[in-house]
Protein backbone atom coordinates (compact mmCIF):
# COMPACT_ATOMS: atom_id res chain seq x y z
CA UNK A 1 0.00 0.00 0.00
CA UNK A 2 1.27 3.48 -0.85
CA UNK A 3 1.89 5.60 2.24
CA UNK A 4 4.16 8.37 0.89
CA UNK A 5 3.12 10.25 -2.23
CA UNK A 6 5.83 12.59 -3.55
CA UNK A 7 5.29 15.17 -6.28
CA UNK A 8 8.36 16.38 -8.14
CA UNK A 9 8.85 19.99 -9.17
CA UNK A 10 10.93 23.06 -8.56
CA UNK A 11 10.08 25.57 -5.82
CA UNK A 12 9.43 29.20 -6.66
CA UNK A 13 6.89 31.17 -8.60
CA UNK A 14 9.06 31.23 -11.75
CA UNK A 15 8.66 27.43 -12.05
CA UNK A 16 5.08 27.04 -10.81
CA UNK A 17 3.47 26.77 -14.26
CA UNK A 18 6.24 24.88 -16.04
CA UNK A 19 5.90 21.37 -17.44
CA UNK A 20 8.55 20.08 -15.03
CA UNK A 21 6.23 20.89 -12.12
CA UNK A 22 3.38 18.59 -13.13
CA UNK A 23 4.13 16.44 -10.04
CA UNK A 24 3.43 19.47 -7.85
CA UNK A 25 0.23 20.20 -9.84
CA UNK A 26 -1.13 16.73 -9.14
CA UNK A 27 -0.38 16.88 -5.41
CA UNK A 28 -1.70 20.43 -5.10
CA UNK A 29 -4.99 19.39 -6.71
CA UNK A 30 -5.23 16.26 -4.54
CA UNK A 31 -4.53 18.21 -1.34
CA UNK A 32 -7.19 20.76 -2.31
CA UNK A 33 -9.71 17.98 -3.03
CA UNK A 34 -8.94 16.42 0.37
CA UNK A 35 -9.31 19.79 2.12
CA UNK A 36 -5.68 20.01 3.22
CA UNK A 37 -3.42 23.05 3.50
CA UNK A 38 0.31 22.69 2.82
CA UNK A 39 2.85 23.48 5.52
CA UNK A 40 6.61 23.72 5.34
CA UNK A 41 8.50 21.04 7.22
CA UNK A 42 12.17 21.85 7.69
CA UNK A 43 12.96 18.23 8.75
CA UNK A 44 12.39 17.14 5.17
CA UNK A 45 13.12 20.38 3.31
CA UNK A 46 9.63 20.00 1.89
CA UNK A 47 6.00 21.06 1.99
CA UNK A 48 3.68 18.39 3.28
CA UNK A 49 0.19 17.43 4.33
CA UNK A 50 -1.06 14.29 6.08
CA UNK A 51 -4.61 13.50 4.94
CA UNK A 52 -6.56 10.35 5.74
CA UNK A 53 -8.11 8.27 3.01
CA UNK A 54 -10.57 5.63 4.24
CA UNK A 55 -8.98 5.83 7.72
CA UNK A 56 -5.48 5.30 6.27
CA UNK A 57 -2.89 8.02 6.80
CA UNK A 58 -1.21 9.24 3.62
CA UNK A 59 1.72 11.64 3.48
CA UNK A 60 1.86 14.07 0.55
CA UNK A 61 5.30 15.59 0.11
CA UNK A 62 6.68 18.24 -2.26
CA UNK A 63 10.50 18.55 -1.95
CA UNK A 64 11.59 22.20 -1.85
CA UNK A 65 15.20 21.38 -2.72
CA UNK A 66 14.85 21.77 -6.51
CA UNK A 67 14.35 18.82 -8.81
CA UNK A 68 17.93 17.57 -8.91
CA UNK A 69 18.08 17.25 -5.09
CA UNK A 70 14.66 15.67 -4.49
CA UNK A 71 16.16 12.48 -3.07
CA UNK A 72 17.16 14.14 0.19
CA UNK A 73 13.57 14.91 1.18
CA UNK A 74 12.33 11.51 0.01
CA UNK A 75 14.90 9.51 1.98
CA UNK A 76 14.48 11.66 5.08
CA UNK A 77 10.70 11.12 4.98
CA UNK A 78 11.02 7.36 4.40
CA UNK A 79 13.42 7.07 7.33
CA UNK A 80 11.36 9.28 9.65
CA UNK A 81 8.15 7.30 9.12
CA UNK A 82 10.01 3.97 8.86
CA UNK A 83 8.55 3.31 5.42
CA UNK A 84 9.85 0.99 2.73
CA UNK A 85 10.54 2.25 -0.81
CA UNK A 86 7.74 -0.10 -1.94
CA UNK A 87 5.35 2.25 -0.05
CA UNK A 88 6.54 5.25 -2.08
CA UNK A 89 4.86 6.71 -5.17
CA UNK A 90 6.64 9.52 -7.02
CA UNK A 91 4.58 11.67 -9.42
CA UNK A 92 6.66 13.28 -12.17
CA UNK A 93 6.67 14.64 -15.71
CA UNK A 94 7.40 12.20 -18.53
CA UNK A 95 8.86 13.30 -21.88
CA UNK A 96 8.22 9.92 -23.52
CA UNK A 97 4.42 10.10 -23.23
CA UNK A 98 1.99 12.29 -25.14
CA UNK A 99 0.67 15.27 -23.21
CA UNK A 100 -1.82 14.15 -20.58
CA UNK A 101 -1.13 10.41 -20.72
CA UNK A 102 -0.49 8.99 -17.24
CA UNK A 103 0.87 5.56 -16.39
CA UNK A 104 2.01 3.85 -13.25
CA UNK A 105 5.29 1.95 -13.18
CA UNK A 106 7.19 0.06 -10.52
CA UNK A 107 10.98 -0.16 -10.66
CA UNK A 108 13.12 0.89 -13.57
CA UNK A 109 15.61 3.53 -14.50
CA UNK A 110 15.45 7.31 -14.45
CA UNK A 111 15.40 7.86 -18.25
CA UNK A 112 17.39 11.05 -17.76
CA UNK A 113 14.94 12.60 -15.27
CA UNK A 114 17.09 14.43 -12.74
CA UNK A 115 14.58 14.15 -9.90
CA UNK A 116 14.32 10.38 -10.30
CA UNK A 117 18.08 10.13 -10.78
CA UNK A 118 18.70 11.81 -7.42
CA UNK A 119 16.07 9.75 -5.59
CA UNK A 120 17.59 6.56 -7.00
CA UNK A 121 21.10 7.69 -6.07
CA UNK A 122 19.99 8.36 -2.48
CA UNK A 123 18.09 5.07 -2.18
CA UNK A 124 20.70 3.02 -4.04
CA UNK A 125 18.00 1.54 -6.33
CA UNK A 126 14.85 2.30 -8.29
CA UNK A 127 12.49 -0.08 -6.50
CA UNK A 128 9.53 2.26 -5.97
CA UNK A 129 6.38 3.29 -7.80
CA UNK A 130 6.34 6.18 -10.25
CA UNK A 131 3.32 7.89 -11.73
CA UNK A 132 4.53 9.27 -15.03
CA UNK A 133 2.48 12.15 -16.46
CA UNK A 134 3.13 12.84 -20.13
CA UNK A 135 4.28 16.29 -21.17
CA UNK A 136 5.38 15.37 -24.71
CA UNK A 137 8.82 15.87 -26.15
CA UNK A 138 10.34 18.82 -28.01
CA UNK A 139 11.43 18.44 -31.63
CA UNK A 140 15.14 18.33 -30.78
CA UNK A 141 17.02 16.82 -27.85
CA UNK A 142 18.94 20.08 -27.39
CA UNK A 143 15.63 21.79 -26.50
CA UNK A 144 14.69 19.53 -23.56
CA UNK A 145 15.84 21.80 -20.73
CA UNK A 146 14.05 24.87 -22.12
CA UNK A 147 11.00 22.75 -22.92
CA UNK A 148 10.51 21.27 -19.43
CA UNK A 149 11.20 24.64 -17.79
CA UNK A 150 8.58 26.46 -19.85
CA UNK A 151 4.79 26.54 -19.52
CA UNK A 152 2.70 24.31 -21.78
CA UNK A 153 0.69 25.82 -24.62
CA UNK A 154 -2.97 26.50 -23.87
CA UNK A 155 -3.97 23.27 -25.67
CA UNK A 156 -1.36 21.26 -23.73
CA UNK A 157 -2.42 22.99 -20.53
CA UNK A 158 -5.99 21.83 -21.12
CA UNK A 159 -4.86 18.24 -21.66
CA UNK A 160 -2.68 18.35 -18.54
CA UNK A 161 -5.50 19.92 -16.53
CA UNK A 162 -7.85 17.10 -17.50
CA UNK A 163 -5.16 14.53 -16.63
CA UNK A 164 -4.72 16.13 -13.21
CA UNK A 165 -8.49 16.02 -12.65
CA UNK A 166 -8.58 12.31 -13.52
CA UNK A 167 -5.62 11.59 -11.25
CA UNK A 168 -7.25 13.38 -8.31
CA UNK A 169 -10.14 10.93 -8.65
CA UNK A 170 -7.91 7.88 -9.24
CA UNK A 171 -5.16 8.43 -6.66
CA UNK A 172 -7.23 7.92 -3.48
CA UNK A 173 -8.33 4.54 -4.85
CA UNK A 174 -4.87 3.70 -6.13
CA UNK A 175 -3.08 4.25 -2.83
CA UNK A 176 -5.42 1.87 -1.01
CA UNK A 177 -4.55 -1.11 -3.21
CA UNK A 178 -1.93 -3.65 -2.20
CA UNK A 179 -0.67 -3.73 -5.80
CA UNK A 180 -1.47 -0.35 -7.39
CA UNK A 181 -2.48 -0.36 -11.07
CA UNK A 182 -3.22 2.66 -13.27
CA UNK A 183 -3.14 3.53 -16.96
CA UNK A 184 -4.73 6.80 -18.04
CA UNK A 185 -3.76 6.73 -21.72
Amino acid sequence: MIKLLVGLGNPGEQYARTRHNVGFWVLDALAKELGCAWSEDKRFQASMVEPRIAANKLILLKPMTFMNRSGYAVVQALNYWKLQPSELLVVHDELDFAVGVAKLKKNGGHAGHNGLRHIMAQLGHGDFYRLRVGIGRPAHKSMVVDYVLSPPSSEEGGLLGRAVERLVVALPLLVLRDEPVLDLG
